[in-house]
């Protein structure tokens, strides 16, 4: 099962997406994270510790894994270079592993984004549709406010792409452009998941917006999880009210992409 979430930022995909790695980890899946959001949270919404997260380098300045693996040095535009470098081993050697749950940070490219024709951006791609398309494990790729790092040769390895929203036009906004990418990507089965909802009425606001098969479900406003974000601790350890309602999310999400198969 390979996992995109998106949206834009403050919506919470990150807790979301961090959430999801913990509860697959406890239900037996193998799982690989991949924090693919140059603000990189990922690993505090898992349960790394600070001290863990300070000895996280990105994959992106790894300057001479890239040009061991690409035959040029990060940072350069254009010139010649690997197209297709050796990705395999990245998941074991460059992750940290808590449970089953491996983490890869990817950084940025530094020049152009991560869909720059640079060598790290080059590597960056190839890893991400190599853990698409070639793993066996469950892949969650915590994304930025779009769909820049898949490409139109990884989509189809995509089992669900999700947009994370929040009540209000804007957030609906985002969705709507971010579904019109991935459909012009090709992604076919794409979710939306609210967050932060404190009424009935914004539940019902989300509930009209999007189709059935779409919507997922939503996440409560809980303290809890800003509590424990200033605590620098996931919310899955701090006993937030987010962790059952995802674990609901994820069951929709597997019964729905069972129905599809």
């Amino acid at each position: 099962m390979k996992i995109a979430i998106s949206g834009k930022g403050g919506v919470g995909k990150t807790t979301l997406a961090g959430t999801l790695a913990r509860l697959l980890s406890d239900r037996g899946f193998s799982v690989i994270a991949v924090d693919a959001d140059p603000d990189a949270n990922l690993a505090s919404a898992i349960g790394f510790t600070q001290e863990e997260i300070r000895q996280v380098q990105p994959i992106a300045e790894m300057v001479h894994l890239i040009e061991e693996r690409t035959g040029a040095r990060p940072g350069n535009m254009g010139g010649i270079f690997k197209l297709n470098p050796v990705v395999s081993d990245i998941p074991d050697t460059y992750s940290l592993k808590k449970d089953r749950i491996r983490l890869l940070t990817l950084g940025r490219a530094k020049k152009g984004g991560a869909g720059c024709y640079c060598p790290e951006g080059v590597f960056l791609k190839r890893l991400i549709s190599h853990l698409i398309l070639q793993s066996h494990e469950v892949v969650i790729l915590d994304m930025e406010a779009g769909i820049e790092h898949l490409s139109r040769g990884t989509t189809g390895g995509v089992d669900a792409f999700i947009v994370v929203v929040e009540p209000g036009k804007r957030s609906l906004q985002t969705a709507s452009d971010v579904r019109n990418m991935a459909q012009d990507l090709g992604i076919k089965s794409m979710f939306v998941v609210g967050n932060k909802v404190s009424t009935p009425e914004e539940l019902d606001f989300l509930r009209q917006a999007f189709s059935e098969d779409e919507f997922l479900g939503a996440l409560s406003f809980d303290r809890t999880v800003i509590d424990a974000d200033l605590k620098g601790i996931s919310p899955y350890d701090a006993g937030s009210g987010v962790v059952a309602e995802t674990a609901g999310i994820l069951d929709r999400l597997m019964e729905k992409l069972g129905k599809k198969s």
